[in-house]
């Protein structure tokens, strides 16, 4: 598994989400939006260092049921899983450390070496 580069617009049932086990992350935005658009490389930094990490990347809007599940109101937002728990969430990540960090702690902290 390896960093997903599209918005997929269509989105798995939150139960899917919840029965999947191991480290995912759920990231919710849309092609169009500056601020996920801004987030990319910060966020594929991240990704390098944990290749074993199911990612997400579901195309949000108004009315989509996963997001609303997980009270998404701002892009991009990611929801840190371990085993379908949320563990943590980042809103409009700006440093790529912050998403490492996060990363980590569903990873067990086999990524350990930092972005730039």
């Amino acid at each position: 598994m390896t960093m997903t580069q599209t918005y997929a617009p269509t989105e798995p049932p939150r139960a899917d989400v919840d029965a999947m086990t191991g480290p995912t992350v759920v990231e919710f935005g849309a092609p169009w939006c500056g601020f996920c658009m801004r987030a990319q490389p910060l966020i594929a930094s991240a990704f390098a260092n944990h290749p074993d990490i199911r990612h997400l990347k579901i195309e949000d809007g108004s009315g989509r049921p996963l997001g609303r599940s997980f009270r998404v109101k701002l892009w991009p937002t990611l929801i840190f899983l371990r085993d379908g728990k949320e563990i943590g969430r980042l809103v409009r990540p700006n440093d790529a450390r912050a998403i490492a960090d996060a990363l980590n702690q569903i990873d067990g902290g086999s990524g350990s070496a930092s972005p730039e």
